[in-house]
């Protein structure tokens, strides 16, 4: 396991830290990178790794207790307990590293509450909407761009309360919960406005994905348009 000693400290939309490393770990026993028995190092070491106490180290690892993806053994350390049906701040996010897992972050590019597009496919109630901008990484490595737009009609979300979960936001600001997702996965040319610290220039062909979400309403909520870095990242999609 590559420990993640590169943790969002000071980006306004990071997870707490404690959070960033249990849906990291989260992540690597998905990917099977952390495997069902496994014993985890010694507390202090994986806190060093991570460059964290062990005090907010024990804090994820309690995350993972609750969830059943860890058991405690008294006198003799930490074991994996693989449960691919257990849910995280990112159980929707398909996008992972070439090698597997990497935790997610993201930079703001743009936030915007504009009216919809032409061509954008028909989705919500509203004919405007609050359109998000982003550049996507995996463990600090860029691997993606995405355009998200929320319909109007399901809240307005400004840049201070957005977090690198956008789901999570719209659920702590909005109280409103994604509840399914359908994705259409194909390839696109990325957009013109995408930064230059994104390897892939704009025109470029490359992986795309067009997602549909749904909360407790018959029509999607939310749209998003993300594409990715096929030389860095897949798409992954597991059945259990």
């Amino acid at each position: 396991m590559t420990p993640l000693n590169d943790l969002d400290r000071d980006t306004p939309t990071a997870l707490p830290i404690y959070m960033q490393i249990s849906e990291f770990l989260i992540r690597e026993i998905a990917a099977g990178r952390l495997v069902d028995g496994q014993r985890l190092p010694p507390e202090r070491e994986m806190a060093k790794n991570h460059g964290t106490t062990v005090r907010t180290l024990r804090k994820s690892l309690y995350e993972l207790e609750k969830k059943g993806l860890l058991e405690r053994v008294q006198g003799s350390g930490n074991y994996i307990h693989a449960n691919h049906k257990a849910q995280s701040v990112y159980s929707m996010f398909r996008l992972e590293l070439t090698t597997g897992g990497g935790l997610p972050t993201a930079d703001i590019l743009e936030v915007s509450a504009v009216e919809k597009p032409a061509d954008l496919p028909v989705f919500g109630t509203a004919d405007h909407g609050t359109r998000v901008r982003r550049l996507r990484f995996l463990n600090r490595i860029p691997i993606a761009v995405e355009e998200i737009w929320l319909d109007g009609d399901a809240g307005i979300i400004k840049p201070e309360q957005m977090s690198d979960s956008l789901y999570r936001t719209y659920q702590m600001q909005l109280g409103l919960i994604i509840a399914r997702a359908e994705d259409r996965v194909s390839i696109g040319h990325v957009p013109d406005w995408a930064p230059n610290s994104f390897a892939l220039r704009p025109g470029t062909l490359t992986g795309y994905i067009e997602r549909f979400s749904w909360a407790e309403v018959a029509a999607p909520v939310e749209f998003s348009r993300t594409w990715f870095d096929t030389n860095k990242a897949l798409y992954v999609q597991r059945l259990i």
